[in-house]
């Protein structure tokens, strides 16, 4: 019985997508360990002929291989015939070739996070920051570029005011980046929208993480006190701010009027005992779980059967079929 794609389905290449049928021994694929892609070496290939094939219908696409091929689920392996109704791991296979970056902790990671959280914009491929003063910008670009290695620049624009009826003059740093916004939803709980945003844990490695996070969001969204002992956040993401508040051992009473609510940060809020590091991986998941709707027998038509192939792989013995993840039988 056929193990493996038919000739035509594509695999992810490390080069790009290509057909079953033109890989060779010495092609780079790309595989999942864990949430993380990484890349396996084809050893050997092999083609088998069979007259039955079934078609595999999931969330993203139907593809066509042999009953005996297995998919990843969060039980184990399962084989393409039996997939039905099951949950099988999946990666976006347009995201396979982008840029991975090599995020670093630190006191300005902490810092890009917070002002992000507090002004900037997480788009689909992109992170952008626009306000009014081209020092905090300036601050800002240094920042974003210290812990991610992405090149930030200063960009003159004009924003709109609501209040004043005319456009004033700020300054925007963009980045264009899938991976860094994927990492950026990713530590906020999935949504970077101001009002649902979580407050994002991956800062608390270490004192100075979340000191830059602090200097960061009040850099965005707070202001110095007269009196010097302390620091005011204003927000009207009252989980945000709950959170917060328990982590540097402050006081928060939301406000009763329905409006933005207040947060005293204490300049000895590190003596407080409150804080307690916390790891948590700077790098965006890479994989996620897919339903499988339907399995569909597709015997051959006429008298021209199908043929699959079979890669032999190292060191990982898996590889994608557009993006799922799947291997031979043992």
């Amino acid at each position: 019985m056929g193990y493996g794609p038919t000739s035509k389905m594509l695999v992810n290449l490390v080069g790009g997508c290509a057909q079953a049928k033109k890989v060779v021994p010495g092609s780079e694929m790309w595989t999942l360990d864990g949430d993380r892609t990484v890349r396996t070496t084809v050893v050997d290939v092999t083609a088998v002929k069979a007259r039955t094939a079934v078609d595999v219908v999931t969330d993203h696409m139907t593809f066509t291989a042999g009953p005996d091929l297995l998919l990843s689920t969060p039980d184990g392996w399962v084989r393409a015939a039996d997939a039905a109704g099951k949950t099988v791991a999946w990666t976006h296979a347009r995201k396979l070739r982008r840029e991975r970056l090599t995020i670093k902790p630190g006191y300005e990671f902490g810092y890009f996070i917070g002002a992000t959280c507090a002004d900037g914009t997480v788009g689909k491929n992109y992170v952008s920051l626009i306000v009014n003063e081209e020092r905090f910008a300036a601050r800002y670009a240094t920042a974003l570029t210290s812990c991610t290695g992405l090149p930030a620049r200063l960009e003159a624009v004009t924003r709109p005011s609501g209040y004043l009826k005319r456009d004033l003059p700020g300054f925007r740093v963009r980045v264009v980046s899938s991976y860094l916004s994927d990492a950026l939803r990713h530590y906020v709980g999935g949504d970077a929208h101001h009002m649902r945003q979580g407050f994002p844990r991956v800062v608390l490695r270490d004192v100075d993480t979340l000191q830059g996070f602090l200097d960061g969001y009040i850099e965005g969204d707070g202001c110095n006190l007269k009196h010097g002992w302390g620091r005011m956040i204003t927000s009207a993401n009252v989980p945000f701010l709950v959170e917060l508040a328990q982590i540097i051992g402050a006081r928060f009473t939301p406000s009763k009027r329905g409006l933005a609510s207040q947060l005293y940060v204490s300049n000895r809020w590190a003596e407080r005992g409150t804080f307690a590091p916390e790891e948590h991986p700077l790098d965006p998941p890479e994989s996620s779980w897919i339903r499988v709707h339907e399995v569909r027998p597709r015997p051959a038509l006429g008298t021209k059967p199908f043929t699959f192939y079979g890669y032999r792989l190292a060191p990982y013995p898996t590889f994608l079929l557009n993006g799922h993840l799947v291997r031979e039988p043992w």
